[in-house]
């Protein structure tokens, strides 16, 4: 099992591993399909692994925690940057579209309550959600929020996300030792702090 996770973590041990997840997290917004979250739980979990004598890695041949966190929550905010700029510049073939989906519409209305009200637990929130931060991102632009509304909330929302997932792949490995297990783990917990995220913002009514 060991001898199987060296082999990933070969992978990882590259300065490269910055751009594969800061462009994985920054296009996650337009492809949620993306693993993103997973890859920055694999680094986390290398990084850890390489700490320890077992692997006989040296410090400098694995991620550096710091650096991929920051990684992470700065290309999270560019991509919802990105997105809420194309959205809000969509014009009437967006909002066409987006009208068709009760999803995006709701979201849209959500949104607007929460950010009125200088309050953004729900673009937080959303992070977590699968495919929530596209449909925020993207209903912030449409509805022509003021991006010194949104985008503080992005960074608090992409940091959160990125000390939520680092963390889980750097004290998954510290407590299970550097195993498929480990890495299971942790991409369990993310995948459920995603469908608690999706049941809060399910069951938060959109209150005038």
């Amino acid at each position: 099992m060991l001898e199987g996770f060296e082999d990933v973590g070969s992978l990882t041990a590259s300065p490269w591993i910055y751009v594969v997840v800061g462009m994985s997290v920054l296009l996650d917004v337009f492809l949620p399909v993306l693993p993103s979250g997973v890859l920055v739980i694999m680094a986390a979990t290398a990084a850890a692994a390489g700490s320890g004598a077992a692997t006989g890695q040296v410090p400098g041949e694995v991620p550096d925690i710091l650096a991929l966190t920051l990684c992470a929550a700065t290309a999270s905010v560019l991509g919802d940057l990105v997105a809420y700029r194309l959205a809000r510049r969509g014009g009437a073939r967006l909002d066409r579209a987006i009208a068709r989906s009760r999803r995006l519409t709701s979201a849209q209305e959500r949104l607007g309550t929460a950010l009125a009200r200088g309050g953004g637990a729900l673009v937080v929130l959303a992070r977590f959600a699968p495919a929530g931060r596209s449909v925020v991102s993207l209903g912030a632009g449409a509805t022509h929020r003021s991006a010194r509304d949104f985008l503080p909330w992005s960074a608090l929302a992409g940091l959160t996300w990125a000390i939520y997932s680092v963390a889980l792949g750097y004290f998954g490995a510290q407590w299970l030792g550097p195993t498929w297990l480990a890495t299971g783990v942790s991409v369990a917990a993310l995948f459920g702090a995603g469908a608690v995220a999706t049941y809060l913002m399910r069951r938060k009514p959109a209150q005038g």
